[in-house]
């Protein structure tokens, strides 16, 4: 039977892009089902979103590309928590369909890293990077004028990286919180199991020392008397002598299992026993002691020593070595006299295995007590177990009987002293959240509750959204003064906004003739419905940059049906 163990390897796997602080493995998985839950939700934005002009999925494959690099950085955002902020939140500027997508990030980043100026500058930067590039892609985006760039990047910074921030930071803190205090009462819990160990170890040797002091005293008197009795019968009636001799003898033997089993009680540094530990107990030469003190009482043994030496071992490892050996002999002298014995213990890096085996006694042993009442064997079991190993006692095959043992050769502060007692409590086990409820029901219950505030934030982004469009789309001029002829290009824009591009397009084919001296014109947005069914346009011609004409005109609306496809009433 062996009971060698194969060294135990930690490997610690690479940490994956996709995978937070704490985490290990790839996530792949996980990553899948993100990457397509953002882009779902970025489509049902740009779907859902059709009422404001900006939030249309326009640029082709450049606005394509932008929401791959946003589905990306959503996918790292545990690893790089900052950076995915800041990223998504100049994305936003640009992109304004993926704000959603920002406030996820903004949430798990903020829950995730511990703030300090540092982090806090970073996401003051992230917040002011979004109205820095609407502002900067404003007319690319479709705004009339810069100012409504800006309030459209200040709403986004607001609803999707300030508010799901400020929650993030609540909960993160929440989370340090409660793992503070588990660590706390874990400590707690050990300290008093320690103190409780400490408390009954000491009243163990108090009761130790109590009873060496009053049986050991009065054994040793019996045994004194016992002496002078077998001095005194010497002459006076020899037959009786050798029945004094005996007296004294068993009181001798008496004296030193009393001191052996009050071993057990106190301290191995306190052991008043004749088996007290010393540097040489469990060592090679402490076993070969054992094995000749076998021999001379008339057992053949054999020993075997494989490995180096034991005296650079943990004591309570030599004791437990020791034991085995000295149990087990001392089994094979009363139940199986004269039998063949082998005594192998093998010291590795790692483990200490010892085997003890006996053959069949020559002749049965005097009284029919089979293998005793196991109690040494039970207390070896206990000693061994509480060290982090085993211990196996079963007949062989052929009839004898062999006791193995495995034994740690560095139990590691975590193991107990043989000494200490067998309910002693293990390492306290610190509480995970929630641990009445199953993994899959937190989980579900996680989603629910980040569902709802993305859903939250969702109505308040078209909110704030719609409210700046409807501005922006005002009749009236921006600046309160209506444009005249020989006004430069710039205060027109100032009065009226930029060039719309979906004006210019609309109006393509339906305008009238130009001025022939006109060098450009603009178009900007003006919003002008008409009960008809028809829109109106404003167009400013320009000579070398001066408004020499101004016109408006109207144009069949353009809708957009359901499936797509856009038609003209």
């Amino acid at each position: 039977m062996s009971f060698s163990a194969p060294p135990v390897t930690q490997n610690r796997p690479a940490r994956s892009l996709f995978a937070g602080p704490e985490e290990c493995g790839w996530r792949l998985w996980r990553a899948v089902g993100e990457a397509v839950a953002a882009g779902a939700l970025v489509l049902l934005v740009c779907r859902g979103g059709e009422a404001v002009s900006y939030l249309r999925l326009e640029g082709g494959a450049a606005a394509l590309g932008l929401i791959g690099v946003a589905v990306a950085l959503v996918l790292v955002r545990r690893r790089f928590p900052v950076a995915g902020v800041v990223g998504l939140a100049a994305l936003m500027g640009v992109v304004p369909a993926v704000a959603p997508l920002t406030a996820v990030v903004a949430y798990t980043a903020a829950r995730q890293i511990q703030m300090s100026r540092r982090h806090a500058g970073l996401l003051f930067a992230a917040v002011a990077s979004a109205p820095v590039t609407c502002v900067v892609f404003a007319p690319w985006m479709g705004f009339s004028r810069w100012e409504f760039g800006l309030a459209v990047g200040a709403v986004l910074a607001t609803i999707t990286v300030v508010v799901p921030g400020l929650v993030g930071v609540a909960a993160g803190q929440q989370d340090r919180l409660l793992r503070a205090l588990r660590e706390r009462a874990a400590a707690a819990e050990e300290a008093r199991r320690l103190a409780d160990s400490e408390s009954r170890m000491r009243e163990r040797s108090r009761i130790a020392a109590e009873m060496h002091d009053l049986v050991g005293h009065r054994l040793s008197l019996v045994s004194l008397h016992a002496g002078g009795l077998e001095m005194a019968l010497l002459k006076e009636a020899p037959a009786l002598r050798e029945e004094a001799a005996l007296v004294r003898s068993a009181t001798r033997d008496a004296m030193q299992e009393l001191r052996a089993a009050l071993g057990v009680l106190g301290p191995l540094a306190r052991d008043p026993g004749t088996d007290a530990l010393t540097d040489a107990t469990g060592t090679r030469a402490d076993i070969e002691a054992l094995v000749e003190e076998s021999q001379s009482g008339g057992i053949p043994v054999a020993f075997t020593w494989e490995g180096p030496d034991l005296d650079a071992r943990p004591a309570r490892v030599r004791r437990a070595v020791h034991r085995v050996v000295r149990e087990s002999l001392t089994n094979v002298h009363r139940y199986a006299t004269g039998a063949q014995v082998t005594v192998v213990v093998r010291h590795t890096d790692e483990r200490v295995v010892v085997q003890v085996r006996n053959g069949v006694p020559p002749s049965p042993p005097a009284a029919a007590t089979g293998l005793g009442s196991g109690q040494g064997l039970t207390g070896l079991r206990e000693r061994v177990a509480l060290l982090g190993g085993a211990l196996e006692a079963h007949r062989t095959p052929g009839g004898g009987f062999a006791v193995a043992a495995d034994i740690p050769a560095d139990p590691g502060p975590g193991a107990e002293t043989a000494d200490a007692a067998p309910d002693d409590n293990g390492p306290v086990a610190v509480d995970e959240p929630g641990s009445g409820l199953s993994a899959l029901q937190r989980r579900l219950g996680g989603a629910v509750t980040g569902l709802l505030g993305l859903v939250g934030v969702g109505v308040l982004m078209m909110f704030g959204l719609v409210l700046v469009d409807q501005a922006q789309h005002t009749s009236e001029p921006p600046s309160g003064e209506e444009p005249r002829l020989g006004m430069s290009r710039k205060q027109v824009e100032s009065a009226m906004g930029w060039d719309n591009n979906a004006s210019r397009a609309a109006a393509a084919g339906r305008e009238p003739p130009r001025p022939g001296s006109a060098t450009d014109c603009m178009y900007p947005y003006t919003g002008e419905k008409l009960k008809s069914g028809r829109l109106e346009i404003a167009r400013y011609c320009f000579r070398s940059d001066t408004l020499i004409a101004t016109d408006r005109f109207t144009v069949p609306m353009v809708t957009e049906p359901p499936g797509g496809n856009r038609t003209h009433d």
